[in-house]
Order: structure tokens, then sequence, then C-alpha cells
């Protein structure tokens, strides 16, 4: 299921039509508002966008992991990662677009005369 990227130019693009900016305007909103999320996340604080996501720095603790090619084990060591969480809106819009979607696709069965 590969559908289209949505990138920093088509959410400017998007403000443009929707809120009335100029295009330059519309641009360098997005842009702050991505750098200010991107600012928060890298001071460790927690992001929430209500009815969107939560995006969370975690520390991870040193572990032991294997080589898969070898088998060999091989310390991992700690770190700081980024998580992603979906607000419970968010996953209810997926669902019911996913669920829509197969419905259109599903093949009207005919009974057997």
């Amino acid at each position: 299921m590969v559908g289209k990227t949505v990138t920093r130019a088509d959410l400017a693009e998007s403000v443009f039509r929707k809120v009335g900016l100029s295009r330059t305007e519309s641009a360098e909103l997005v842009e702050t508002v991505i750098d200010e999320i991107c600012n928060a996340i890298v001071r460790g604080e927690v992001v929430k966008l209500s009815s969107f996501a939560t995006f969370q720095v975690r520390a991870k603790n040193e572990r032991i992991g294997r080589n898969p090619k070898t088998g060999e084990e091989v310390p991992i060591s700690p770190r700081k990662v980024m998580t992603f969480k979906a607000s419970n809106v968010l996953k209810q819009r997926i669902l019911k677009a996913h669920t829509a979607r197969k419905a259109k696709q599903k093949p009207a069965t005919t009974p057997a005369a």
C-alpha cells in the first residue's frame, strides 16, 4: 500500500489555498511550525498535538543484540530515540478510512441462479 508522500511544499500549498496567506508566507509558517516542534523534541520536551499524536524522546538502555549474519552477540549502546504515538482520534480516522476503502474494493457477490 504505497501512497503519495506529503512534503513541506504540499503543506505550504494547502495553507496557501485554505488560509489565504501568500505562498512565501505559507512556506514560512510551515517551516516555523516544523522548527518549533523539532526544537522542543531536541530539548527533550514532549510534543502533544491534540487529535493527532505525541512525540517524545525516550532513553534506551544498553542491551545485547545479535549480528543476524553471524549470530555473534554484540552490545548495543544506550541511546535516545524519538517515539511517535498516534492519538486515538487519528487511529479511528485511519481505521474508518481503511474500512471504507476495503468495502469499496470488495466485489459485489451475486447469488447463483
